[in-house]
């Protein structure tokens, strides 16, 4: 398991004794007095700390979220962590508040911390490995691991509280050691908090570095993958594909069936809990009278906005439009989005439309013909409204005062411009060149009224322009000699959408036909009968929020996991009503043979046809050469001039492990036995194999064992839970 991991796991549930004596050693070493101010400080980062991860099984509630390896998990349980995690976000995000992607992100950090506690945790005992006092005094206090020093930084800026710090910005383990020592009872639980922490950082690390010491590359392992690497073959081979015979054409009994099934039931095991549902869906679209009618509202916003000044162009716009946005911006001849040509010579405050434009009717209004230069360069003094970090830094009107202020220092030569970029600008990004991000043009990532400042100045010009940013306090360095003419063009957007009488009406069809086929027989002949699109959502997990073409799907996905197969319902989306039919459930584990019954069946064609080539090969497959041998099965020769084995690509049949292993266990000159692989049945000739000189020996067998110990965190951990009886019901949490 990776650091990363190691540091996101539950903390490790020790006993109080064991606890407090780690406790009283830190302060039996550590006995220097710590100031008031220091241990007040020290209490406040602290309290942050207390009850996050603290293991409390039973009681309360009984209904549980889940189990692992037969160990219910108690929902108080689980909610009590949740919270205390949510918390200690609000405490290091200034109280924000929590979103759905947020809370969904800790409830699945909370399930892994039982899944590391329930699964991983009892592999330490098990390999004896222990965590000593002394090495939890040492992470702790002595030499403070990068976990512990976190929790004495700032959230926001991530450096150390100046409490703690030396003026390098380090910890000063005087001032650490002493706070620790003289901490007051009631904020002991905290620190053994932290110890915890790292105790459980401890052990995971040792498991992963006794894991990792146990991988190894051999020497002849390494041999091995370098001569693959520095061969290439010359192959010729005849096969057999599966396809070549029609599937129809092989009678299966039933017994042949159930035996495969028996034989090889590994291949259908299920390695989660899932569901599938079909359905029908009633999409809510515009009718022809709402068409109409949103298309007059246009033409009635279209005449007023004809007799609206520039100046009252905005708050037209806001009223009239989507969602209130304001849509003004410039465009050149080859980018014009208004369709009529006669935009070009037109007079200022035409009106243009409505247009149909897909999802809305568009109303176009020319504001304003300007000519502007082709590039221009600019420097600028930013007065922002939020400072690096984003938090709120002066209103608008404070930028506005102190951009307007140092505009008339400026023009007056009381101030200088390239001082105040320096001194007073929060654009980090031009700081550095003088306020100055070079030339650009009207394609350029910056805003609008930014680059108009430039584009549309002339040399010389110091002006103050206003930006989602700020207040920028811009002066025009240069503007190019070439320029073309922009169309200044004001939008109104009037959104296509239903009306609520089309809306319910669309409901009540569907919800009729919920009421005429609310069986999984009557649903499936009324689509037959109707001629219904039937579509489909499978492997539906527990807990899952987006599926296909269905957004927000929380009520549908807790209804497919309440509900009996064969269940049909109905649910409502942003622009649809479905029926559903609950189809199939596929619970976790090897499935019925009646749930795979289609795909068993495939595999077990493909198993008897190559039984069935195999006796062909032994009966007709004999032969001095391999073009005997193809003229004897009516088959063709294929050749691979040059086959590398380390791909595992073979021409024409993709990657196929099973025929490059019978290659490299071919001598040249020699013809494999009849081998069965993904696609058919086949024999191999190798006709000759070259060779490099690549001898890097040491190197090769670096790389591999890089590799294992690369995976070996997450394939330990995949082992560990895929051997584990997990149930997960933490969607039960939200």
């Amino acid at each position: 398991m990776s650091k990363e991991k190691i540091k996101s796991q539950p903390e490790t549930v020790v006993n109080k004794k064991e606890s407090a004596s780690v406790l009283e050693r830190i302060r039996r070493r550590t006995s220097l007095l710590v100031g008031i101010v220091g241990l007040a400080l020290l209490i406040f980062i602290l309290q942050s700390l207390l009850g996050s991860g603290e293991s409390i099984f039973g009681g309360g509630d009984l209904s549980t979220v889940g189990s692992i390896n037969g160990k219910k998990i108690d929902r108080n349980d689980f909610v009590m962590r949740l919270e205390n995690q949510l918390n200690n976000y609000r405490q290091r995000n200034q109280n924000k508040d929590i979103d759905d992607q947020t809370r969904s992100k800790a409830i699945e950090n909370i399930w892994q911390q039982y899944v590391a506690e329930l699964v991983i945790k009892p592999q330490f005992e098990k390999a004896g490995i222990s965590v000593g006092e002394d090495e939890i005094y040492n992470s702790v206090v002595v030499n403070p691991v990068q976990s512990v020093i976190q929790q004495l930084s700032d959230a926001q800026t991530g450096k150390l509280n100046a409490q703690f710090a030396l003026p390098d910005g380090s910890l000063d383990l005087v001032k650490w050691k002493q706070a620790v020592s003289n901490l007051p009872a009631d904020q002991e639980p905290a620190l053994r908090s932290m110890e915890e922490n790292v105790k459980s950082s401890r052990f995971f690390e040792k498991y992963r570095n006794l894991i990792t010491k146990g991988l190894y590359v051999t020497s002849s392992e390494a041999k091995a993958v370098l001569k693959n690497r520095n061969s290439q073959f010359s192959v010729e081979y005849v096969i057999k594909r599966y396809e070549s015979v029609k599937d129809s054409s092989i009678k299966l009994s039933d017994d042949e069936i159930q035996k495969y099934y028996n034989e090889y039931s590994y291949e259908f095991k299920n390695p989660l809990t899932t569901r599938k549902i079909d359905y029908v869906a009633f999409n809510v679209l515009p009718s022809k009278e709402d068409l109409a009618e949103i298309e007059k509202e246009a033409q009635r916003a279209a005449t007023d906005f004809k007799g609206k000044t520039i100046s009252e162009d905005s708050s037209f716009i806001s009223q009239e439009s989507e969602n209130g946005n304001i849509t003004i911006q410039d465009f050149t001849k080859k980018t014009m989005i208004v369709r009529d040509s006669s935009v070009f010579t037109s007079p200022l405050g035409t009106v243009f439309g409505p247009y149909n434009e897909g999802a809305y009717f568009k109303v176009y209004k020319l504001q304003a013909i300007n000519s502007i230069a082709d590039s221009a360069k600019v420097r600028h003094i930013l007065i922002g409204l939020n400072d690096p970090e984003n938090k709120p830094k002066r209103t608008k009107e404070q930028a506005k005062r102190e951009a307007d202020s140092l505009l008339v220092l400026i023009k007056s030569k009381k101030a200088i411009f390239d001082t105040l970029v320096k001194t007073i600008s929060d654009d980090m990004g031009s700081k550095t060149n003088g306020g100055d991000y070079g030339w650009f043009d009207e394609n350029k990532g910056f805003v609008t009224p930014f680059k108009n400042a430039g584009l549309k100045g002339s040399i010389g010009n110091i002006s103050v322009i206003e930006t989602q940013f700020g207040y920028h306090i811009i002066e025009v360095l240069n503007v190019s000699k070439t320029r073309h003419t922009n169309y200044t063009i004001a939008q109104i957007f009037k959104l296509i959408a239903p009306s609520e009488e089309t809306n319910q009406g669309i409901y009540a069809k569907a919800n009729q036909f919920l009421g005429e086929n609310n069986t999984g027989e009557l649903f499936d002949k009324a689509v037959a009968t109707q001629k219904l699109t039937k579509q489909m959502a499978d492997n539906i997990k527990e807990g899952d929020r987006q599926l296909p073409g269905l957004d927000q799907a929380k009520e549908l996905t807790n209804w497919v996991y309440t509900a009996e197969k064969g269940e049909v319902n109905i649910f409502s989306f942003n622009d649809k009503y479905i029926v559903a039919k609950l189809s199939g459930i596929k619970n976790k584990g090897v499935l019925p043979i009646e749930d795979v019954k289609e795909e068993l069946t495939l595999k077990a064609i493909k198993q008897k046809k190559s039984n069935l080539f195999l006796e062909e090969f032994k009966n007709k497959g004999n032969g001095k050469n391999i073009q005997e041998i193809a003229t004897k099965l009516k088959l063709e020769i294929n050749k691979q001039e040059t086959l590398m084995p380390e791909s595992r690509v073979v021409e024409l049949l993709g990657i196929d492990d099973i025929f490059i292993g019978t290659v490299l266990g071919t001598k040249v000159n020699a013809i494999s036995k009849a081998s069965v692989s993904n696609n058919g049945v086949f024999i191999v000739k190798v006709s000759a194999i070259k060779t490099t000189s690549n001898n890097n020996f040491k190197e090769t067998k670096n790389q591999l064992e890089e590799l294992i110990s690369g995976r070996a965190d997450n394939d330990v951990f995949e082992g560990l839970k895929d051997m584990s009886d997990i149930e997960d019901h933490k969607s039960r949490i939200e």
